[in-house]
C-alpha cells in the first residue's frame, strides 16, 4: 500500500497482549510502532503484563526509553496469571481510541503494510477486520473452526486471525451486550455489525504452525468456546438421548414378537435390557434439559466483570 500523504487525524490505540513473550517483544514494536508513527497524528499502545516472568516489561520499558516512542504507552499489570481473553478484555477496556488494534500474539510473520490495508478496509464501512495468514493451519485448528462453524449459535462464521481492528461502535455494541466477553473473536462476529477478513501472504508458509506462542491457551479456550456459543453438547445429549428411545422400541417390537412365536429368550435378558435402555433414555433426556438451562445461566454470568488489574503503568521518556 502507498503511503498516505497526511495523518489520519484517527486516535488509535495498540492493545498487545504479553506472557513472557521477551524473545519477540522488540522486532513486533520495531513493526508496529513506525507504522503508526508514519500514519498517525496520535496513537497509543496498551500492553497486557499477564504475569510476565522473563523481563518482557523491563525490555518494553527499555524500548521505549531507547527508541523515544513518541505515543503514550500504558501497561496494564494484571494481578495473577488470567489468560489471553480476560487479559485482552482489560486492555480494551482502557484503551481509548476511536479504533483499537487487537494484537493476541506478538509473532510477527507479516508485513507492516498489512496493518493499513486492515485500517483501509475499516474505512470502507466495516466495523471489525481481522488479518489472517494464507499459511497452513493445525489439523487441530481446523477441526476446532470446521466444528464451531457448524454448530454455532450465530450466523458470523469465524477462522484463525493474526490481529484484528475493531471500531469504537463495535466495542460499545458488544460491551453492551455484557461486561464479560469469554471469546472476543465469536462476540464481534456475532454483534450485527460488518465484518471482514484480509489475507495476507505470510514470510513462512508453515509459521503458525511451528509457532508455540501462538497455540499455548487454545485447548481451554476451544472448550469454553463450544459451551459458550455452540449448542454441540445439547446435540450430542440429545442424539445419545434418541439413540437410546431407539433401542427401547426395538426392544419392544422383539419382545411382543416373541409372544407370537416359540422361540424364547434367556429368562430375563428382555426385561433387564428393556428397562436399562429406558432408564439412559431417561438420563439424557433430563442432561438435555439441563444443558439448556445452564445456557440460560451462562447468558447471567457474562453480565460479570472477569479479571483483577493490580496495576497501571505509564512508561514515560526521560
Amino acid at each position: 500500500m502507498e503511503k498516505r500523504g497526511k495523518k489520519e487525524k484517527k486516535f488509535i490505540s495498540l492493545v498487545v497482549y504479553l506472557h513472557d513473550a521477551a524473545a519477540y517483544l522488540k522486532y513486533f514494536l520495531d513493526t508496529v510502532i513506525p507504522v503508526c508513527e508514519e500514519n498517525f497524528e496520535q496513537f497509543e499502545v496498551v500492553c497486557v503484563d499477564d504475569a510476565c516472568q522473563d523481563g518482557t516489561v523491563e525490555i518494553l520499558r527499555e524500548y521505549v526509553e531507547n527508541r523515544r516512542v513518541s505515543a503514550m504507552v500504558n501497561v496494564v499489570h494484571m494481578s495473577f496469571f488470567h489468560g489471553l481473553e480476560s487479559a485482552m478484555n482489560a486492555g480494551r477496556d482502557i484503551a481509548i481510541g476511536d479504533f483499537v488494534f487487537e494484537f493476541d500474539d506478538i509473532f510477527v510473520d507479516y508485513e507492516p503494510c498489512v496493518m493499513m490495508e486492515v485500517y483501509a478496509r475499516l474505512l470502507e464501512g466495516k466495523d471489525i477486520v481481522a488479518a489472517s495468514s494464507k499459511g497452513k493451519q493445525r489439523i487441530t485448528s481446523r477441526l476446532f473452526y470446521a466444528l464451531y462453524n457448524r454448530t454455532s449459535r450465530g450466523n458470523g462464521k469465524i477462522g484463525p486471525e493474526t490481529f484484528r481492528l475493531v471500531s469504537r461502535r463495535a466495542i460499545n455494541r458488544i460491551k453492551s451486550m455484557g461486561q464479560y466477553i469469554p471469546y472476543r473473536k465469536a462476540v464481534y462476529m456475532n454483534c450485527g455489525l460488518k465484518a471482514d477478513t484480509i489475507f495476507y501472504d505470510s514470510k513462512d508458509s508453515k509459521v503458525r504452525v511451528k509457532n508455540k506462542t501462538v497455540a499455548s491457551e487454545r485447548s481451554s479456550l476451544a472448550v469454553d468456546s463450544f459451551i459458550y456459543f455452540t449448542n454441540v453438547l445439547e446435540r450430542l445429549s440429545a442424539i445419545i438421548c434418541i439413540a437410546f428411545l431407539l433401542i427401547t422400541v426395538c426392544m419392544g417390537i422383539y419382545l411382543v414378537s416373541n409372544i407370537f412365536n416359540s422361540t424364547k429368550p434367556v429368562e430375563g435378558w428382555l426385561s433387564t435390557m428393556g428397562f436399562l435402555a429406558l432408564g439412559f433414555f431417561g438420563v439424557f433426556a433430563l442432561l438435555t434439559i439441563i444443558l439448556k438451562y445452564l445456557a440460560v445461566l451462562l447468558n447471567l454470568v457474562f453480565k460479570q466483570q472477569r479479571y483483577l488489574v493490580a496495576d497501571i503503568e505509564k512508561v514515560i521518556k526521560s
